[in-house]
């Protein structure tokens, strides 16, 4: 199977983690040997309720039944998408009501930043310094990593940066800006929050200036922080939510929600503004939505910020410098990008699945399902200590 996997796959890195992958279930991964492997990442972020959660495959087997795809997104009516939409609407404050659901984080994403220049008739767009908000050329323009951007010139024009949590940079923020787009809590960077009332200094000066504020909660979304959206901790509301990853139960969804009457401007000259097939599936939507009443209707947020503690309790060490993030969105800071990468393969030789961050080369990612349990928990981060006291 490997020998295929690199033959006939595409690869997206020279020497890919390559487990044969048998099933997988609540906190754990098995592969092909019956070996288990305790899920620190969750599918980056994805997998939020864990490894085929029971409410979830039910809601898919039930839909399964019903009807798969029968329309392209927004012709048809169908239950599960539009139950997911409302649903999103009513945990969502006001304006923010009127759904968009796609296929992807950074489909989400493209869409965010067509629905502000369509909304505002301007073009430029400003983004953060470290960013990451997926790969298609919209998502990669927003970045300012140039080794990344550089082999698939030219991307969008009118794309500036800003230094995240930087108060004087607002002032790049003019008439001209159509939308700023930033991370709740910077992703690849290494899970940095924002500091000092930040976010709502955007939403201001955004607001003074009539460009659109976007926030990109495809990894903080959904109950990772502690609150179903990681922007509840931080005196703000963006004028679009983009939501991906966590939001589908483990299976491919983004979603842009704004006010109906800026979304309205997406439907009319031209019409089709923005179009997909298979945005809004039903199987998908049904999954997505199972998903949300359970996150919402459980306790799973409010134990997120207590298995948070748990976490930065069980590992310290002399080797780890900080733990970065909220809830269970961590980062564990090692001394060097060397040492973080022994933990990684070691841990996966243990029985631990750990992963990296893309800018941050000494950040360990621990992204668990919010489901784990604090036994599970304890466990693995005794394995990373283990791991440590060996360097």
């Amino acid at each position: 199977m490997q020998e295929d996997f690199l033959k006939y796959q595409a690869q997206t890195t020279p020497h890919p983690l390559a487990m044969e992958v048998s099933h997988a279930k609540g906190s754990y991964i098995y592969d092909e040997q019956g070996k288990a492997y305790l899920d620190f990442v969750a599918g980056v972020s994805a997998c939020s309720l864990g490894h085929a959660h029971p409410k979830v495959l039910e809601a898919v087997k039930t839909q399964l039944d019903k009807y798969l795809h029968v329309m392209v997104y927004g012709e048809y009516i169908q239950k599960p998408t539009l139950e997911l939409s409302k649903l999103l609407a009513k945990h969502l404050p006001t304006p923010l009501e009127t759904t968009y659901l796609v296929n992807s984080g950074t489909e989400a994403i493209e869409g965010s930043i067509k629905l502000a220049r369509r909304y505002t008739g301007r073009s430029e767009i400003i983004a953060a310094k470290n960013a990451y908000h997926g790969n298609t050329m919209g998502s990669l323009s927003l970045m300012d990593y140039e080794e990344r951007k550089t082999p698939f010139q030219p991307l969008l024009p009118d794309i500036k940066h800003i230094a995240f949590n930087c108060d004087w940079c607002l002032q790049e923020i003019t008439e001209t800006t159509a939308g700023v787009i930033l991370e709740t809590i910077q992703g690849g960077a290494g899970f940095i929050e924002p500091s000092n009332d930040y976010l709502k200094k955007v939403q201001d000066r955004c607001k003074e200036v009539g460009a659109v504020f976007i926030l990109d909660e495809i990894q903080p979304g959904m109950g990772r922080t502690g609150k179903l959206f990681g922007f509840e901790h931080y005196n703000c509301q963006p004028d679009i939510l983009v939501t991906g990853k966590g939001l589908g139960g483990g299976l491919p969804i983004g979603a842009f929600t704004a006010s109906h009457n800026m979304m309205q401007t997406l439907s009319d000259q031209p019409k089709l503004g923005h179009i997909t097939t298979f945005g809004g599936n039903p199987v998908i939507a049904a999954a997505a939505l199972a998903t949300l009443k359970e996150i919402t209707e459980s306790n799973l947020m409010a134990e997120a910020l207590e298995k948070e503690q748990l976490i930065r309790a069980h590992l310290q060490h002399k080797h780890i410098k900080a733990i970065r993030g909220k809830g269970l969105m961590l980062a564990a800071i090692t001394e060097d990008s060397e040492i973080t990468n022994q933990v990684i393969l070691k841990a996966q030789e243990q029985g631990l699945i750990l992963f990296w961050l893309l800018f941050e080369p000494k950040a360990i990612r621990i992204t668990p399902p919010l489901t784990i349990s604090k036994d599970e928990i304890i466990e693995g981060c005794r394995i990373i200590t283990s791991i440590l006291d060996t360097i």
